[in-house]
Formats: C-alpha cells, sequence, structure tokens
C-alpha cells in the first residue's frame, strides 16, 4: 500500500483498515483510525520541540505550527488554533458522559483529540487537547517526506 503521507495523490479516506496498520504504529492506529486516546503524561511532544510543525501522522496533512503550542498542564500537547481554519474538522462527541468537541484531521479523518473553551490566557480562549500520538513533528527546515520515511522504519 502506497502511504498518503508519501504520496499526496492517494485519497487516505478510502483506505482500508489493514492499509492503515500497515505504516502506522498499533497505537498510532488505535488513536486516529479508532477513537482511543493515550494516557496523560505519556506521549509525544509534552515538551516544545522547537521551530516547526505538526502533522497528521497518518496522512501528513499540516494542522499545527510550533508557535501555537502551549502547556496547559493537562497531560498532552495543547494549541490555541490550527495553522488555518481548514486544517480540521470539528464534530459534537458524547462519549464518556461527557459533551465535549470532537478535532479531527480534514484530509484523512483521523481522530486527533478535543477543543476546549477552557483557556482565558491564550489570544484565542481555546485549548485543542491533542493526542500526541496522533501527530508528527517536522522541525522547520526539514523534508518532510524524509521526516515521515524515518518514522515509518522506527
Amino acid at each position: 500500500m502506497t502511504d498518503p503521507a508519501l504520496d499526496p495523490t492517494i485519497d487516505p479516506r478510502r483506505l482500508s483498515a489493514a492499509d492503515w496498520r500497515s505504516f502506522l504504529q498499533p497505537l498510532e492506529f488505535a488513536i486516529l483510525r479508532e477513537s482511543a486516546t493515550e494516557r496523560p503524561g505519556t506521549g509525544r511532544y509534552l515538551e516544545d520541540p522547537g521551530p516547526g510543525a505538526f502533522h497528521c501522522v497518518g496522512c501528513a496533512h499540516r494542522l499545527y505550527g510550533a508557535e501555537h503550542k502551549f502547556h496547559s498542564g493537562c497531560g498532552w500537547p495543547s494549541f490555541f488554533q490550527e495553522v488555518d481554519p481548514g486544517a480540521l474538522e470539528l464534530h459534537r462527541d458524547v462519549t464518556h458522559g461527557m459533551i465535549r468537541t470532537e478535532m479531527r484531521c480534514k484530509r484523512c479523518g483521523g481522530h486527533l483529540g478535543h477543543v476546549f473553551e477552557d483557556s482565558p490566557w491564550t489570544p484565542t480562549g481555546l485549548r485543542h487537547c491533542l493526542n500526541g500520538y496522533a501527530v508528527l513533528y517536522v522541525p522547520k527546515g526539514a523534508d518532510i517526506k524524509e521526516v515521515f520515511r524515518l518514522h515509518r522504519r522506527a
């Protein structure tokens, strides 16, 4: 199967579960394709990695700039806005006895986390609470395809 992160002509919404499993790590698959979540404090990118961008680990869609990341203390990477208004799909989520706003990748539909309106100290008032295993950080100036190739081999 051709990886949609390496071939932008692939429509990731047409991939089967077997296709996704062929290039995602098990926890990445569980989060993106089954709406799981990592335990708080256990995910990637709890610390700021530096200038760059965060891309969907499934399809490489650019989601967040590093300049929008902040420490919220919630146990997951937090951002106050996406890279552009069309980067995410937002859905009402009423699972687990709560009413929340779920975030999904606009390109592949992968589950990313939830948005909360509880951050008065950010410019938007929002906290995008993101599963660290739902994204891959690409340092500023790095070749995105090479970053994804290396990650897929890990």
